[in-house]
């Protein structure tokens, strides 16, 4: 279980009560007219993700990175039902959310989604200015209820990915701070939300090249940096190093079990960039050959720490023993309202594991996708925002959600 932050509670606490006094109408109503048993397609409504033990997070991430085993992708699509089944239902769940004729917001989100250069979090920011853009509402009242459906739709879909629910979160903060008493009637009103929104879309998606810009003075020539997983962010720092000239070298984890850093390392070498492949467990062995970390996040929390690829906190437990530096590249919209204590203090975020033989049935399996990273093993985080040290982060979430 998170352990949210004071500011998220209280900004929950009247929804809280109205959730509970209506549950408790429902109950009353129940209990004098007992409901039919649901159907199986109104079933698979209530639960988007037919199989909630597999992260749909990662799910995606397989499929853009395609270098995973057979296994896996069979496990995956079937956790999908064969993944169209599974985006339509999903798409219901919108409960009339429009976009375009006959459509809603998660079919709108799942046709960005599929670009593999495009950050999930950046597809449902696109899919909610559709929202705004298609909407029938004639208040403002209107319209924030129905982009409010829309944004509890879309983090729904996978409750496991943090940044696709920050940045629901960050797209209703920074949108909604129009009001409509500044203007003199709805459609003005309506016009300054659709332009706040495409304007935040615009942001989020240059956040990885304005990223990659900022990190570049850290890079020098002659330096061996080490990378763990396939981080689109730090790709993109990386190859904007090489198109600048610099000389450097990367040692890339091949980071079990998905293999991403098999398919960073194809990429490196495309850009004609020296490229070793390690195994996981040689970290600490060539650690003394290394210059920096680059990581990437799958969310940054309050702490100034990091939620990342299971395999990140050991390297950066080494990297800080031999005193070597750890960047993160992440973007804004991964900045969590999020607490954690400890590595089991988070939100299971499961895949499934081929070992490449058979396994036991007694053998429990280990199969956590992320872990948490502590902010005092972190030495700098470069975001659209700037380069900050971890301690900065929390002052930078006051001031994106206020």
């Amino acid at each position: 279980m998170w352990y949210r932050s004071p500011s998220f509670i209280l900004d929950n606490q009247a929804q809280e009560k109205l959730l509970l006094q209506q549950q408790q109408h429902q109950q009353n109503d129940d209990v004098l007219n007992p409901p039919p048993p649901p159907s199986m397609s109104e079933t698979s409504v209530l639960n988007p993700n037919p199989n909630p033990n597999i992260s749909a997070y990662y799910q995606t991430r397989a499929a853009h990175h395609a270098v995973v085993t057979s296994d896996w992708l069979a496990q995956a699509q079937a956790a999908v039902a064969g993944g169209v089944s599974g985006e339509v239902t999903a798409a219901e769940v919108e409960d009339g959310c429009e976009v375009e004729k006959g459509g809603s917001v998660i079919e709108e989100f799942n046709s960005w989604r599929k670009q593999p250069d495009l950050a999930e979090a950046v597809a449902a920011i696109r899919a909610l200015a559709s929202v705004i853009r298609s909407s029938n509402a004639t208040t403002m009242m209107e319209l924030e209820i129905e982009l409010k459906k829309a944004s509890d739709s879309l983090k729904s879909w996978d409750a496991t990915s943090i940044s696709l629910t920050a940045a629901c979160d960050l797209f209703m903060r920074y949108v909604t701070r129009t009001s409509a008493l500044e203007y003199e009637d709805f459609n003005s009103a309506r016009s300054r939300l659709i332009e706040r929104a495409e304007k935040f879309g615009e942001i989020s998606y240059k956040a990885r090249r304005i990223i990659s810009m900022l990190s570049q003075d850290f890079i020098f020539d002659g330096c061996t940096i080490l990378v763990h997983g396939f981080s689109r962010v730090v790709f993109e720092v990386l190859k904007t190093a090489a198109q600048n000239k610099k000389l450097f070298r990367v040692f890339c984890t091949e980071g079990r079990p998905d293999r991403t850093g098999l398919r960073f390392s194809n990429e490196m070498a495309k850009l004609d960039v020296p490229v070793k492949l390690l195994i996981d467990s040689a970290v600490a062995y060539s650690m003394d050959e290394v210059d920096m970390v680059f990581v990437g996040a799958d969310g940054v929390v309050e702490s100034g720490g990091i939620i990342n690829m299971m395999g990140t906190y050991q390297i950066a437990l080494v990297a800080h023993s031999l005193n070597k530096p750890v960047y993160v590249a992440a973007e804004s919209y991964k900045f969590a309202r999020l607490y954690p204590l400890d590595q089991k203090d988070m939100a299971p975020a499961l895949r499934p594991i081929d070992f490449g033989v058979p396994v036991p049935s007694k053998v429990e399996i280990e199969k956590s996708a992320r872990d948490y990273t502590p902010p005092q093993y972190l030495t700098l985080l470069f975001t659209d925002l700037g380069v900050l040290t971890p301690s900065v982060v929390s002052d930078e979430l006051i001031q994106l959600y206020l």
